[in-house]
Order: structure tokens, then C-alpha cells, then sequence
């Protein structure tokens, strides 16, 4: 079995120039690295705020790097420059609302600006893209939230098979999946 591929974007305009250290980014692969047990490898890039980079990103990640998930953080609020989920919806075929409904639902335990967020998740081909906030303490509690479905939905639409270390995040699968 080949390993599955991941993409990890952040989106912001001042770290893609520099102008700060990307948290976000290390953090998700941080989170990723602890809960997935099967081997896999990371496709790492920081890229401007904006639809065009966004969506030529994810894209050329899907089409042409041949991904399996990618994980965005940023771009995902209210802000003129916020535009991530507008880039989603040009690039994906199949919206997966539940996962944004998931992460708003539990952030909002933690702050009440959760509620601001834009984050959601769909499927290009054989790529399930979701989007989690920039934060990431938020990033942490987000994953926790949805990745139990992840596996099973990348087994669902042809992806490569990942497993988890059930001892931090269960992955659900029906019986017989």
C-alpha cells in the first residue's frame, strides 16, 4: 500500500511575505503527525489571502499533485482579503457541510467570535479538502472534532487509506469498511 499523500496550506497574507512566522501550518502537521498511525507524507505550502491563490493552490494540489486530503488554515472570515471558502466553492465538486457545522459547533464552546468563521469542506475527484481557522488552538480542536470521519470519508471516495492511533482520535468506519 502506497502512503497517502497530504497537502497543509496556510493562507495569510503576512506570513506567505514573511512578515511573521506560520504557527498554523506546523500545527496542523504537529496534530496530524500524533493522531494518523499509518505512514504518510506532507505537501507544505504558504500562500497569499485571496480567491486566485486559493484556488489555483488547491487545484494544482488536487489535479496535478495528486493529493489524498489537504488541510487550509486561514481566509476563512470576515475580512475583504478572507476568501477562502468563495475559492472553494469554484474548485470542489461535492460540499461536505457537516464538517463546517461540526467545527463552528464546537469552537463556539471555546469563544464566541467562532461564530464569524467560514470554514468548510468538500471533495475534488479523489481529494477531501477542509478548511480550519488560523489559530491553532482552534486548529487542534477542529481536527479533533471531524477527523474521526475523515478516514472512512477518503476511503469512500477512492483516496488512499489512512489509519489512526485510536488512542487519539478514533477513526469511524462501518462494519465491513
Amino acid at each position: 500500500m502506497s502512503q497517502a499523500r497530504i497537502g497543509i496550506v496556510t493562507i495569510s497574507d503576512r506570513a506567505s511575505c514573511g512578515g511573521y512566522a506560520d504557527l498554523s501550518g506546523p500545527a496542523i502537521e504537529a496534530w496530524l503527525r500524533h493522531a494518523i498511525a499509518s505512514p504518510w507524507s506532507a505537501d507544505y505550502r504558504v500562500i497569499p489571502d485571496g480567491f486566485e491563490s486559493v484556488r489555483d493552490t488547491l487545484i494544482d494540489m488536487c489535479d496535478h499533485a495528486g493529493l489524498d486530503l489537504i488541510c487550509t488554515t486561514g481566509g476563512t472570515g470576515p475580512a475583504p482579503r478572507d476568501l477562502t471558502p468563495e475559492a472553494m466553492a469554484a474548485v470542489i465538486e461535492k460540499p461536505l457541510p457537516g464538517f463546517g457545522e461540526q467545527m463552528r459547533r464546537i469552537s463556539l464552546n471555546e469563544v464566541p467570535t467562532a461564530i464569524l468563521s467560514r470554514q468548510e469542506a468538500g471533495v475534488r475527484g479523489k481529494t477531501l479538502i477542509v478548511n480550519l481557522p488560523g489559530k491553532p488552538a482552534s486548529i487542534a480542536v477542529c481536527l479533533a472534532a471531524v477527523f474521526p470521519a475523515i478516514p472512512y470519508c477518503l476511503d469512500l471516495i477512492g483516496a488512499k487509506r489512512i489509519e489512526t492511533d485510536p488512542r487519539v482520535c478514533a477513526a469511524f468506519r462501518p462494519k465491513g469498511a
